[in-house]
């Protein structure tokens, strides 16, 4: 089982930039693919953005232009650089392996923006 841990979340502005970091144990982190999930209060997980193992990247219309998610295999670990935020953005951030299967989750880090 791929154990995901990850950091960077915190308070900030909106108009403001953060980096979200996902480090991943095992060894299949180089095959996977990856994504970033949110959570806001109330509402449904929602899938932000995703990776393949060779780099290739998709996007929520809500977050085209201003995230960008990437990776680094000897590092096992995926980042989601998330800059112009905006209120809406206010959730917990989640990563995950989304195959080979089992899926894995980590714990989330809370994102919120606020004035």
């Amino acid at each position: 089982q791929v154990q995901l841990v990850e950091s960077g979340g915190g308070l900030v502005q909106p108009g403001g930039s953060l980096r979200l970091s996902c480090a991943a144990s095992g060894s299949i982190f180089s095959i996977s693919v990856m994504g970033w999930y949110r959570q806001a209060p109330g509402k449904q997980r929602e899938l932000v953005a995703a990776i393949t193992s060779a780099g290739s990247t998709n996007y929520a219309d809500s977050v085209k232009g201003r995230f960008t998610i990437s990776r680094d295999n000897t590092k096992s670990t995926v980042y989601l650089q998330m800059n112009n935020l905006k209120l809406e953005d206010t959730a917990v951030y989640y990563c995950n392996k989304m195959s080979p299967a089992p899926p894995s989750w980590g714990q989330g880090t809370q994102v919120t923006v606020s004035s």
